[in-house]
């Protein structure tokens, strides 16, 4: 208690006091909700006899299990477990000859071995990366009507990837992204970092972002992300009214609007002065023509389907913009007064604010920082990254602990207020939020930890599950490892891989692949859907895939990807005949399978058995039962070999992992 009254007064320190602002008060009781509290140092429970709680994680899970009667599953096997590591570190597949090593190594660390080998692979930030570009909302398209490119956002997602592999400690891979440009003003790596407050979607108008409403709009996008992404709060619910249920204030939303008062986007040039004269005389030709044939149409009094064509053509031959850095700067001559909207209309303008953090965190009272403070977004990475801080460590200790698991400590990662879950084991959560914040923000040190525990180990498969799901139903106790479906970007991945196409290259901008031309017509511009014409590109990892707002691959919209629009936390793993009909008709399955089928009778021969036995090691990290080894082999009798490679995307044993 002691220092979390001592991180208060610190905040408190970096603010100059405004005796105008009137003193807001919060209730005991709206302290008291445990999200607010500081974090605890709780002892880890011993247990005389069991030998099942090796570590400290173990410990706390076997005390929650026991208060409920309950005990944990048996060990998963070693085929098991390295197929579910590798995807969860990875997001693909192991391969034949990676799991048999791991299964024939009589090293009482293999499994130590194995953690350590998956965490140095560059496969690892793309994985991870992935986690993190869903809940930012990452796209490289502005969305809603014209859904314009951001020709420079790629930047972004490989910064992401760079901070995962190279195991940036979180502290700093916030604080760059909130404040990058502030840190420096030369550090390329500093300044794309801080493209993070320009991910969210944007309004178009006329090309014009000067006018009200849509700068109110930017400022509620860079807003609302710091309460759902970092703070894991609904602070967006506070900007029309006083938050209903947490003791957030609609004044805590718009004074911490404040500290984005003065951002304005930067899109820093990369190119010479004599290339962006160029660049502009090249633009400016085009621009004449395309002018003199608009007077044409207009003179003619109608459209002329041929002048609409050499207009189209003309958009085309414009150069693609010059390379540059995807970022923000302050600009105080131009910061925005903040002011509390009544209903949120930016019309509407109430009291004047200006930047503070959440104050049911502060003491009764505390002074706002003055109008004109420099680095204002490093004040609030300061106050976001403050040890003592109650919840950015718990809730990023949170989502990895998610990421392995398929459910948080606190089932709703993005919402640890009063309508959110409670955790279902708080002094585990709080243990490891120390331990994460001692370590010095070292992720892979977290991951390390979690998946040498037992509790990780458990097989799906529980001697007494009907009793177990009877007590505990979603499995918030942690009795057995939970089956999950693969993500889109891991079914279309992995197809690529035990296809033998899997293109491993890393980073670029995003590529475009084949798409349905009536998706494509869809869109306010399809000259935008300029598809890459190297196939080899095709076939790189999802996560390079252009992330476009206005249109989503039917095999990754089937398979729950999210849309770019709002944060997302968690995927969520739906069931419908669609998916189904898109691994058995889509175009991309079909194309993997007559790749599969070419791997499988190279490597296999003609040989059916050989063939069945192979495409089961590839796909399910393991060989075949009896029954699907005899099935398969009657199939190919009468079908063709590629029609049961496409089988073998059907499988469940391809689709889920235990």
């Amino acid at each position: 208690m002691i220092r979390f009254i001592l991180f208060a007064l610190l905040c408190c320190s970096l603010l100059a006091a405004d005796s105008s602002a009137p003193v807001e008060r919060y209730s005991p009781a709206e302290r008291r909700h445990w999200a607010f509290q500081p974090r605890k140092h709780p002892a880890i429970p011993t247990f005389e006899g069991e030998d099942w709680a090796r570590s400290p994680i173990d410990a706390f899970i076997l005390a929650g299990l026991k208060k409920q009667g309950l005990t944990p599953a048996p060990a998963a096997d070693r085929r098991t477990l390295i197929r579910r590591v590798t995807f969860d570190l990875t997001g693909l597949p192991p391969t034949p000859a990676e799991i048999d090593a791991f299964v024939n190594d009589r090293d009482p660390r293999a499994w130590e071995k194995l953690i350590d080998r998956l965490l140095d692979s560059p496969r690892y930030g793309e994985k991870w990366g992935q986690h993190w570009l869903d809940l930012v909302r990452f796209a490289e398209t502005d969305g809603f009507e014209y859904d314009t490119h951001r020709h420079d956002a790629w930047r972004y997602r490989d910064y992401v990837i760079r901070s995962f592999n190279r195991d940036k400690p979180y502290d700093q891979f916030i604080r760059e992204q909130l404040a990058g440009d502030e840190i420096s003003t030369v550090d390329e790596e500093d300044r794309i970092a801080a493209g993070f407050n320009r991910l969210g979607p944007l309004r178009k108008n006329a090309g014009n972002q000067e006018v009200a409403s849509s700068r109110n709009e930017v400022l509620t996008e860079m807003t609302n992300i710091v309460g759902s992404a970092l703070l894991g709060v609904t602070l967006g619910c506070a900007r029309c009214h006083d938050h209903k249920f947490d003791p957030i204030r609609q004044t805590d939303y718009y004074r911490m609007q404040a500290f984005f008062a003065a951002t304005q986007p930067d899109d820093v040039q990369l190119a010479s002065a004599a290339e962006q004269a160029a660049y502009k005389k090249k633009v400016a030709e085009v621009e004449a023509r395309m002018k003199a044939l608009k007077q044409q149409m207009a003179a003619q009094g109608a459209a002329e389907g041929d002048i609409e064509k050499q207009l189209a053509d003309l958009e085309d031959q414009k150069p693609e913009p010059l390379p540059s850095l995807f970022s923000v700067k302050d600009d105080f001559t131009r910061a925005t007064p903040i002011h509390v909207l009544a209903r949120g209309d930016y019309r509407n303008k109430g009291q004047r604010v200006h930047a503070r953090t959440l104050g049911v965190l502060l003491p009764d009272g505390a002074p706002e920082l003055p109008e004109d403070v420099p680095n204002p977004r490093t004040k609030l990475a300061d106050w976001l990254l403050a040890p003592e801080n109650p919840l950015t460590a718990r809730v990023m200790v949170n989502r990895i602990w998610l990421g392995h698991f398929g459910r948080g400590i606190v089932a709703t990662p993005n919402d640890f207020g009063r309508m959110g879950s409670r955790p279902s084991h708080p002094d585990l959560l709080d243990y490891l939020a120390n331990r994460f914040v001692e370590s010095g923000w070292k992720m892979k040190a977290l991951h390390r930890e979690i998946l040498l525990s037992n509790a990780y180990r458990q097989s799906y498969e529980h001697p007494d599950a009907k009793l177990c799901r009877e007590k505990d139903p979603d499995n918030g106790l942690v009795w057995h490892f939970e089956r999950r479906r693969l993500e889109a970007e891991e079914i279309r991945d992995a197809a690529l891989a035990i296809a033998g196409k899997l293109n491993d290259k890393m980073g670029g901008p995003g590529v475009i692949t084949p798409a349905d031309p009536q998706l494509v017509h869809l869109l306010y511009k399809p000259s935008q859907w300029k598809v890459n014409p190297d196939e080899r590109e095709h076939y790189r990892r999802s996560i390079y895939l252009i992330a476009k707002r206005n249109l989503r691959l039917p095999l990754m919209e089937a398979f729950d990807a999210p849309d770019y629009q709002i944060s997302c936390p968690r995927r969520e793993s739906s069931t419908h005949a669609p998916q189904a009909l898109e691994l058995l008709n889509g175009d991309f399955t079909n194309k993997m399978a007559v790749f599969l089928a070419k791997r499988l009778e190279t490597e296999a021969g003609r040989d059916p058995t050989r063939q069945v036995d192979l495409a089961y090691r590839l796909a399910a990290g393991r060989p075949p039962t009896l029954n699907e080894r005899r099935l398969a082999v009657e199939f190919l009798k009468t079908s063709p070999l590629r029609e049961f490679a496409l089988a073998v995307f059907n499988l469940n044993a391809f689709l889920y992992v235990e």
